[in-house]
């Protein structure tokens, strides 16, 4: 699939208005995210393609973002906190500690296996991003950092209400988030495979773990 060229870009947009740069900066982001679905490749997505499909010239572009590399990244943290929320609303429905990271584990697996492109970009492809986990840097956290922070949170809980026994919490949700890469990114990518469905195949999962970490 190639990047869509001049001919098939979207009509130039006029000047921008006062108050209008913030607008802009959405669209570049929206434009981006798409053009990474639709190629699922980020090499194949540049500066000029966000352009055309935004309908703005690629100088306007380097006005809100540094280099294709910042533009990259900010519509990365837009999905990671997508996908942080998604996985936060599932784990809310339940007091019990077990109970809350297993709804976790399969909006996990929801989010992954119904935004493949999306999951592909944040889990599937070589990355040089440094994840400051242990918040050293005295940078804000990424969103990336605050989803795997959760995770690790939610570890710690069961934990504390004694679902598993006392171990490294980071250690543990590295463990467990393997495994879950493990399936949803078989789903993804062997999707002619008959797989059960995704939920029982998720929970078995968990539940072979869970039961090498109980007390």
């Amino acid at each position: 699939m190639t990047v869509p060229t001049a001919a098939s870009s979207s009509p130039r947009r006029s000047r921008a208005r006062r108050g209008d740069g913030e607008l802009l900066r959405a669209e570049i982001l929206t434009a981006t995210r798409r053009l990474l679905v639709e190629h699922g490749d980020e090499s194949l997505v540049s500066i000029r393609a966000v352009a055309d499909a935004v309908g703005v010239t690629a100088p306007s572009i380097y006005l809100h973002f540094a280099d294709k590399d910042t533009l990259i990244l900010a519509v990365c943290e837009e999905t990671f906190r997508a996908f942080d929320a998604d996985q936060e609303r599932a784990a809310s429905a339940y007091d019990d500690p077990l109970l809350s990271l297993r709804a976790r584990g399969r909006a996990y697996a929801r989010f992954g296996v119904d935004n493949p492109e999306a999951y592909r970009i944040l889990f599937m492809t070589r990355s040089e991003r440094v994840i400051d986990v242990a918040g050293t840097s005295g940078e804000p956290p990424l969103a990336g950092t605050m989803a795997l922070q959760h995770f690790v949170e939610a570890v710690r809980r069961c934990m504390d209400g004694g679902a598993f026994a006392p171990d490294d919490p980071m250690l543990v949700a590295l463990q467990l988030w393997t495994g879950l890469h493990g399936v949803v990114s078989l789903l993804i990518c062997e999707r002619g495979f008959p797989w059960p469905a995704r939920d029982v195949l998720v929970d078995r999962v968990l539940d072979m773990q869970v039961r090498g970490l109980a007390p």
